[in-house]
Formats: structure tokens, sequence, C-alpha cells
């Protein structure tokens, strides 16, 4: 049962918005169709999705880097354009998208937070350091903050690109395979801060193939293959159905009988993965309890335990 694609009430107007939103690029390529989905405030919602289902896509559409060939995005209600200038959204890239050989320090990049608070010559003030300094504090590198930032790990990185986006002050945040790279204790720590942020009444919304973990973060999921298949709150729509509509047969499954009669059995488990965390599901086809097994070093210790 496909979940609806909106996710607020009356008492709750959207913060995004996409209403039918289509993208196609020069070469024909269209890369989104009639996407349809809406959050409210307070909440994470994991973007999830196969390589090449539109998940980076929707994220430019939503920055305003692409403009829909039909369809519209709103941010509190407000064209795209206008609510950056507000600076009421901040993005998260994926690794692949910055070129860690340039060559800017950790403090540079959290600095760049405050762009949009500065005047015309970007000199920053005593207030753009201070929020500067505390973001680096929340995200635990403030003793990096010398470094370049290509002399980092991965799951560093992640963290100085995270503090830039709380620097900001955005109240949306939209994060890009921010778990791709990092050990699991880093993971921990991001989930951790992002929880947070939506206690305080953030909108945060997460791309991520690590299956396992939306269960245990994202309070709403939308699930996307060139168009929004589903979404709505994860309990009701991050389920096998909908997982194998939208991946197909880019999951790795396991089907494990727990008893010894298995004809008889209610207890079988399904255990879906694309080589990143897998996702442990029970016989009602919804997310059993997933947590991640403790591990050492860069995506070391990935796995899930019951």
């Amino acid at each position: 049962m496909i979940s609806s694609a909106h996710s607020t009430t009356v008492d709750q107007p959207p913060v995004i918005e996409a209403r039918g939103v289509t993208v196609a690029y020069a070469n024909g390529h269209v890369a989104l169709r009639d996407a349809s989905f809406s959050l409210g405030g307070g909440t994470i919602c994991g973007l999830v999705g196969i390589n090449g289902s539109g998940k980076s896509t929707l994220f430019k559409a939503i920055m305003g880097f692409v403009v829909p060939a039909a369809g519209s995005v709103l941010i509190d209600g407000a064209p795209v354009a206008k609510a950056h200038r507000r600076a009421k959204v901040a993005y998260v890239p994926q690794s692949e998208d910055v070129d860690w050989s340039f060559p800017v320090s950790v403090w540079d990049v959290a600095l760049m937070g405050r762009y949009g608070s500065m005047g015309f010559l970007r000199i920053a003030r005593a207030e753009d350091k201070r929020l500067a300094m505390q973001a680096l504090e929340q995200v635990g590198v403030a003793d990096l903050r010398n470094r370049q930032i290509g002399e980092l790990s991965g799951g560093q990185r992640k963290r100085v690109f995270l503090a830039r986006a709380l620097a900001q002050g955005a109240r949306i945040i939209l994060l890009d395979e921010p778990f791709t790279g990092v050990d699991v204790r880093t993971e921990a720590a991001i989930i951790a801060l992002l929880e947070r942020l939506r206690s305080d009444g953030c909108t945060v919304l997460v791309s991520t193939h690590n299956l396992g973990s939306v269960p245990r973060f994202c309070d709403r999921v939308v699930i996307i293959n060139r168009t929004v298949l589903a979404a709505g709150p994860t309990a009701t729509t991050f389920t096998r159905d909908n997982l194998a509509m939208a991946f197909g047969g880019a999951l790795r499954r396991l089907r494990v009988d727990h008893t010894d009669i298995p004809g008889a059995s209610c207890n079988e488990l399904t255990v879906l993965t694309d080589d990143e965390n897998a996702l442990i599901m029970g016989d009602d086809g919804l997310p059993a309890a997933n947590e991640p097994l403790q591990g050492e070093g860069d995506g070391a210790g990935r796995g899930v335990r019951r």
C-alpha cells in the first residue's frame, strides 16, 4: 500500500513542499517526473532510492540549483529563490562534490556558513566567529579548526560541513549521503546531532543508502525512483513492498527462518542490503529493531544485530 505523499496537517503548514516536480536536463534526460511530497517542522525524513533514482536532483531542485521543467518547490510557502535569500536552507553535499585539494581550513569552512549574514566584503563580525566556533564545538571538531580540510578523514570532513550548515542558522537542513565512508561512531554522533535539531523544531531531509539506520532515527521517509513512489511515517511507509518497488533487484535479500519447523514459522526474517548497513524486516514486512555493530575505522563494523 503506497502511503500518502503528504506529511503535514491542517495545523502544521508545510516547511518543504514539492508539487509535481519534473526536472529534465539539456540532453533530454528526465531525472525526476511529477514528484510530490511535503514535510512539516521538527522532523527527520529519510530520502531513499537506488543510485540514479533522482535523489540528488530533488535536492538540487530544493536548493534552486536546477529549475523544474514543470511543477514547483515551496519553502515555508515561498518560492525557492526567496527562501534562499533568507538563508532558510543549508546543504551538506556528498564528498565527491567537494574539491578536497582546495586550500581552505576547517575554520574557513565553518565561517562560510555565515556568508549570508556578512556584508559585501565578507568581513566576519564577532558574532559570526562565535557562531562558527559554536558549530565546530557542536560537531566535535573545534580542535581541528586550523587544519586544512583535505587533511581530514572522511568522517571529520562530514562533521565540518555539518558545522557550516549549523553556523548558517538554517531551520531546514539537507544532507546528501552523510554516512558514506564514515565509521560507526561518527554515524552515531551525526544521528544524535540530527535528533537534537529535530527536537529544536528543524526539518532535516537525509538522502541515504544506509537502510538499516533509517528506522532508528527517521520519523518519516520519502521513497523515490524517478518519482515519489511513497511518502509518510516510517512505521507505515518503510515497508518491504515499498522498498521492493523502489529498488527492484538492486538489493541483496536473505530470508532467514529461525524456527525448527519452517512451514509453520511466523518468525521469518528478511535481510535487505545494498552493501551498506543492512535492514532486518520481520514476517509482517516492517523493520525489526536495527542497531549497528560496533567497529573501528571508517566503514568498519557495519552490520545489524537483533
